[in-house]
């Protein structure tokens, strides 16, 4: 009786080895391919992009894959990789890269980035030749919404590495900021064409207004557009929110256009979406897919399909805390409906720093914001007109000879706002209120939501 006993767990631990070989040598067989995909930083050239994601659910590797898969179909030469298969050294050879990270539990990084946090984000780089892109995945119902998106935007703008564009956070998997990611893409690898994930749902809108703003400028036209809904349930957004256009309502074609983004230049009470859209041309010079429709195809009373995308990182403060605003250019529509939304609740203390070319043909809602100080509700004014003296000035110019009364606004509360060029104007802006309140300061209103930008 021993001895069959014995035998037969002798022929249980055979069979178990063996089903234990192959299932090592099935996970050897599947794994091969993945082990040859790991792309080696060595290999790559200058122009490729680096398209590296951070996991805890699978959801941000489909995400960068679907990313890797537009830029591909766009001539892009894209690799991808999981965060935790990169060190330090892999970044110093950088160029560009995109990174679409998640934050798990109360702000951690996802468990196969731990390697990465430890042996990468806890050391110092120099990193000056480093372009980047930043989609954070998170759940605003946790306090530290998109934290380790945030860590790593940090930790890269310390080591001198640039961003082509402002972290961009995704609550859920919000469809509208995913456009918004996709977006910056077709903007940053000039591809234009680009074309949306899943077609968005649009609603019927109407072209009721549209007039130049700037005749005679040295820039391009830009126009003031009015758009009315065709439902009155469309009249629901908040100032900082987004107008996303189908050119040429192209949603009811075959061949569908991405979509256009443009910031809302008004509010839910002045009974229309208005916008301050410039022209802009391709290399060969036709007009631009978005403002081509917006400001000459399209005719005053034809329908336009536009949605309202909400961008709560460019919403007013709950309370009535001061509010210092600077942009340039068409960054005016953004502030505009801030200070409108401003006045509609009844707070003062606001500050209005703008910068155009010149004063003769770029002063945007000059006859408004004179009204606007004359009546109190704008404290400060200051605009800059870069042609119209031999040197060439900008706004943050002017946000650094007021670097004193910036520090005394922002000491009794101030939030800031920019709006306008990411080119230029943004960092220009950024350095400047770094030397007037320190960049550890900076950093500590950006981290509190007192520092807020809508920069393209």
């Amino acid at each position: 009786m021993s001895a069959l006993f014995e035998g037969v767990t002798a022929s249980r631990a055979i069979a178990a080895t063996a089903v234990a070989l192959l299932y090592l040598a099935l996970c050897a067989y599947w794994l091969r391919p993945i082990w040859r995909r790991r792309p080696t930083v060595d290999a790559m050239a200058p122009s490729t992009t680096l398209i590296a994601y951070a996991t805890q659910t699978g959801y941000a590797q489909q995400v960068a894959s679907q990313t890797a898969r537009s830029l591909a179909v766009a001539g892009q030469d894209v690799r991808i990789a999981s965060i935790a298969d990169l060190a330090l050294d892999d970044l110093r050879k950088l160029e560009r890269a995109l990174f679409v990270v998640s934050t798990t539990g109360e702000g951690d990084a996802p468990d196969p980035a731990a390697a990465f946090v430890r042996n990468v984000l806890g050391y110092s780089a120099d990193l000056p030749a480093l372009r980047y892109g930043l989609l954070a995945l998170g759940d605003r119902e946790y306090d530290n919404f998109c934290a380790f998106g945030h860590q790593l935007d940090r930790w890269l703008k310390h080591q001198g590495a640039r961003s082509l564009f402002d972290i961009v956070e995704v609550d859920n998997g919000d469809e509208g900021a995913l456009r918004h990611w996709q977006h910056n893409l077709s903007l940053m690898f000039d591809a234009p064409d680009l074309p949306d994930w899943e077609a968005p749902t649009y609603e019927r809108w109407r072209l009721t207004k549209r007039a130049l703003m700037n005749p005679g400028s040295a820039g391009d036209p830009c126009f003031f557009i009015e758009l009315t809904p065709l439902d009155s349930t469309g009249m629901h957004w908040n100032a900082g929110d987004i107008a996303e256009i189908d050119p040429g309502n192209s949603h009811l074609t075959q061949q569908r256009h991405p979509h256009r983004e443009y910031s809302i230049a008004s509010i839910p009470s002045d009974g229309a979406i208005h916008l301050v859209v410039r022209q802009m041309r391709r290399p060969h010079g036709e007009l631009g897919l978005g403002s081509g429709w917006l400001t000459q195809s399209a005719a005053v009373g034809d329908e336009v399909a536009l949605r309202v995308r909400s961008n709560p990182n460019f919403h007013l403060p709950q309370g009535d805390a001061p509010l210092v605003l600077v942009g340039n250019g068409t960054g005016i529509a953004g502030l505009r409906a801030l200070l409108k939304a401003r006045i509609e609740r009844g707070h003062r203390n606001n500050w209005l720093l703008f910068g155009e070319r010149n004063a003769a043909y770029d002063a945007f809602f000059s006859d408004e914001i004179a009204s606007w100080e004359r009546d109190g509700w704008l404290t400060c004014v200051d605009r800059i007109y870069s042609r119209d003296q031999a040197e060439r000035r900008y706004v943050q110019h002017r946000l650094a000879e007021r670097s004193t009364q910036i520090k005394e606004w922002v000491d009794r509360g101030a939030y800031i706002y920019v709006c306008g060029s990411l080119e230029g104007m943004a960092p220009g802006v950024n350095a400047a209120l770094a030397a007037a309140l320190g960049e550890g300061a900076l950093e500590e209103l950006a981290a509190s939501g007192r520092y807020r930008r809508d920069v393209y």
